[in-house]
């Protein structure tokens, strides 16, 4: 029995993977993915569910469900597929048993990132399908149609969907869900041994699934075509959202057939057909130009393909109905002009957050070295690159902030300080700081510990109430482990503690710890409701 529900983007993907029987979800909080997981934790009990430490971690836990015959869920923003890029394509080699889909979540515009990686080109790489939904009827729908493509084909198949989508609402009608997989382990261990013997053989099987993957993409229910009388000027080739940018400029009334595209890899004959009927075609893709190059080299330089490589659709941001229209040759009126008389407000940290008190101190104690360096990492201590503090030196990814302070001590940096937080440390910071104690750098880690993964909205942290037993068991010197409470009170205390560490010759770990106040006060909110 259907019904309608008022769902975002990401909550129709978790929907959609609930109804079609998954048995668990694994993933790290990224934006704009993080509440696929939180809505799957809130209203599927049965399904196992827990933050995963980073997303390789949660790549492999996922394979191994598969591996036993139940169908999975990963979920990750688009630079986690970097993090679980080893297991990732090495998932196509072994090949799945219960169901896997892998669902990345990319920012085009980096509303909230470092990159604007297109996460089409690891599934490519990989050499498995790729699902890219219009909206969020058909990110619900494709679930179910995933999961059965991805026993079929034997293969995980990635789901890439963009902010724009992952945080809008529409209505969406909801089927009844299915059962789950019975337990059902593969008993094949050349699948799963990657020995190269092996290896060979089941890399000649993936090799082999190509033309069915080219097949299942032609018959496709999610790829479209809308034709027009005579032959057109132009065509459009519209991907995954973008599908919508184009319709929205109304092109069949304009004499321009459309070829929607939401499966991969891209229906090489349809192509060819669909250009044969046009005398150009206009890519219209909402990332990097991942089709663009593919149709360039498909139909021949001789062709005429439009698109971002062309600069007839901006290079780089997202796209808009309006860029698309201009695209199509269309007069857009640009209705309102941005704001002249709105102050701008930055991001910035929360007042009374320990992170404050952090900089603030590591500022003092930086200010009486001329070349001290401060790395930074990512979270929401990153603010402290911004004013008031203007405190980090640095920011490029998970977990840099300690290998590169490392680096810099290793060419004559002094002092040589990183800041990183709490789940960033167990994410991706605890191999740095192994390499630096080995290697008897020069260097003083601050991880700043607020209880939580508060960037993404205060889930848990994996290594809460650890971390002091990490640094210790990965051989930092037990009097180089120092605790302090990041508090105004306590500056002089904390700046005492900074400097004796900076002065230390080696590897010292300083622990700011206090709770996020947002986590806190839901906390308390929650406490309160309780009670009444």
């Amino acid at each position: 029995m259907s019904n309608i529900k008022l769902l975002l983007g990401d909550e129709a993907i978790a929907l959609g993977a609930i109804h079609a029987g998954i048995s668990g979800v694994y993933a790290y909080p990224g934006t704009p993915s993080t509440e696929i997981t939180e809505f799957i934790q809130n209203n599927a009990l049965d399904v196992r569910s827990r933050w995963c430490t980073n997303e390789k971690t949660a790549m492999e836990a996922a394979l191994g469900m598969s591996y036993a015959g139940k169908r999975a869920l990963v979920c990750m923003k688009h630079v986690g597929m970097n993090v679980a890029a080893d297991a990732f394509v090495n998932s196509a080699i072994t090949g799945v048993n219960g169901g896997l889909v892998v669902l990345a979540a990319d920012d085009p515009s980096m509303h909230s990132s470092q990159n604007e990686q297109d996460s089409r080109f690891y599934g490519k790489f990989a050499m498995i399908p790729i699902l890219e939904p219009s909206t969020q009827q058909e990110a619900y729908d494709m679930m179910k149609y995933a999961y059965a493509l991805s026993e079929e084909l034997k293969l995980p198949v990635l789901m890439r969907v963009v902010t724009r989508l992952a945080h809008s609402r529409a209505g969406v009608v909801v089927n009844d869900a299915v059962a789950q997989n019975t337990l059902n382990p593969d008993n094949e261990r050349t699948h799963w041994v990657l020995l190269p013997g092996n290896a060979r053989r089941q890399y000649a099987g993936l090799v082999a699934k190509q033309p069915d993957l080219q097949a299942s993409s032609l018959a496709s229910p999610h790829n479209s075509l809308a034709t027009v009388k005579g032959k057109a000027t132009m065509g459009i080739v519209a991907c995954g959202i973008a599908y919508n940018y184009a319709m929205e400029n109304e092109p069949l009334k304009a004499g321009f057939p459309v070829l929607k595209i939401s499966q991969y890899p891209i229906p090489e004959k349809e192509i060819k057909e669909f250009a044969s009927l046009c005398d150009s075609l206009l890519i219209a893709e909402d990332g990097q130009p991942f089709v663009e190059e593919q149709v360039k080299t498909l139909l021949g330089a001789d062709y005429p393909v439009k698109g971002r490589l062309t600069g007839d659709l901006p290079r780089m941001g997202e796209l808009t109905p309006d860029c698309v229209g201009e695209a199509l040759g269309f007069k857009v009126e640009k209705t309102f002009t941005a704001a002249q008389n709105v102050v701008p407000r930055p991001p910035a940290l929360c007042q009374g957050c320990g992170h404050r008190d952090v900089y603030n101190a590591l500022n003092k104690v930086a200010a009486e070295y001329p070349d001290a360096r401060i790395f930074g990492d990512i979270g929401c201590y990153t603010l402290g690159a911004l004013p008031p503090f203007r405190a980090i030196d640095s920011c490029v990814d998970m977990g840099a902030s300690i290998t590169m302070a490392k680096g810099a001590a290793d060419a004559g940096v002094f002092p040589a300080i990183a800041v990183i937080g709490d789940s960033t440390f167990t994410h991706s910071g605890m191999t740095g700081l192994l390499d630096a104690i080995n290697d008897h750098s020069n260097i003083t880690v601050m991880i700043s510990d607020n209880l939580t993964t508060a960037m993404t909205g205060g889930q848990d942290s994996a290594g809460t109430n650890k971390f002091e037993a990490i640094c210790l068991g990965l051989g930092v010197e037990p009097e180089h482990v120092r605790v302090v409470v990041p508090l105004p009170k306590n500056m002089d205390e904390i700046t005492r503690i900074i400097r004796e560490e900076i002065e230390y010759n080696g590897v010292s770990v300083i622990i700011p710890r206090r709770e996020c106040l947002q986590t806190l006060n839901r906390k308390l909110r929650k406490q309160k409701a309780q009670q009444q």
